[in-house]
């Protein structure tokens, strides 16, 4: 029986993804607990992966030989086994960068996260590199929920397909997910975002805090940001100067964890941002090219957040062995 180049690479694909999330291979330390009574609830990350499916090539000047989706794979499976209360997330830009985009239009990219089990995704504005058309027929092959609270689909044929938010639970946790985009015009043509409104990502959150602290109960709210991380230096350059995610940390109550996209900011370890009320957020971005996994441990107590630990984990063979 024939089959046809792009059947054959999409194959390839899955069975790449699954032959590594299935070896053997040694556990991850635990983390260390701060008391007995604590649960521990890991969020796992990336953002803008740009159809990085494969390892970089080990010429590349900058990050030879790092990432691969069948690693990535590899490594979360060895995290939630370590602690089943495991959520994996994606921050945006999940397409665009490599021939597998040029060929699939994201189809690809969408059927390999679900095959590493992605969770809860938003969008970057690369998603509609292609038109909504194209985004439509990419999120078939999603098996994880899109969130995005400030687009408005409402009069595209997207309207049933993505989510302002989510809640899932784990471990009697309810925890719960939104997503903000930022801005289009200006970096998707109108003709491929025909019908999506945007609206105010400040006004947005706030909105979707009192929802998900009053109606759905959520302990833990997450925010999936494709908004960017900029110093205020960078702001004052741009005319209006832009909303990022210590913005949106600094200014809307009630929010745990911001996980940004879109700047390709590496950071080693979250950042903290106090809010006006003594409360605080944690920021995490992990570059870019699916080189990085984040992971941030959660520790509740008594219902409250009392505790964090964040690290940014390299994707490589090295890694892995």
């Amino acid at each position: 029986m024939r089959v046809s180049r792009r059947e054959f690479l999409t194959r390839g694909l899955r069975a790449g993804v699954t032959a590594l999330a299935g070896a053997s291979a040694r556990s991850i330390a635990p983390a260390m607990f701060r008391g007995e009574e604590e649960t521990r609830i890991t969020l796992l990350h990336t953002n803008d992966v740009h159809s990085r499916l494969e390892p970089f090539p080990d010429d590349d000047p900058q990050y030879a030989g790092l990432g691969g989706a069948a690693r990535r794979a590899a490594l979360v499976k060895r995290i939630r086994r370590e602690n089943p209360n495991t959520l994996l997330l994606d921050a945006g830009d999940a397409f665009q960068g490599t021939p597998y985009y040029n060929l699939y239009r994201g189809e690809a990219d969408y059927q390999v996260m679900s095959a590493i089990g992605y969770d809860v995704v938003t969008l970057g504005n690369h998603e509609f590199d292609s038109g909504l058309e194209a985004l439509a027929r990419a999120l078939n092959f999603a098996k994880f929920d899109v969130v995005c609270a400030n687009y408005d689909f409402r009069d595209t044929l997207l309207r049933d397909r993505i989510k302002p938010y989510v809640v899932r639970e784990l471990a009697g946790v309810r925890i719960g997910i939104f997503g903000l985009g930022i801005a289009l015009e200006g970096l998707v043509p109108e003709p491929h975002r025909v019908g999506v409104r945007y609206y105010d990502p400040l006004a947005t959150a706030r909105a979707m805090v009192r929802t998900l602290k009053e109606r759905e109960e959520a302990l833990l709210i997450i925010c999936l940001s494709h908004l960017g991380l900029y110093d205020e230096s960078e702001r004052l350059r741009t005319v209006p100067p832009p909303i990022g995610d210590r913005e949106i940390a600094r200014a809307v109550e009630g929010i745990d964890v911001i996980i940004g996209g879109h700047t390709h900011t590496f950071m080693k370890e979250p950042e903290l941002v106090r809010r006006p009320s003594g409360g605080t957020t944690l920021i995490f971005q992990v570059g870019f090219g699916g080189i990085v996994l984040g992971r941030l441990d959660l520790f509740i107590r008594e219902r409250r957040l009392v505790g964090f630990r964040g690290s940014a984990l390299p994707i490589s063979g090295r890694a892995l062995a």
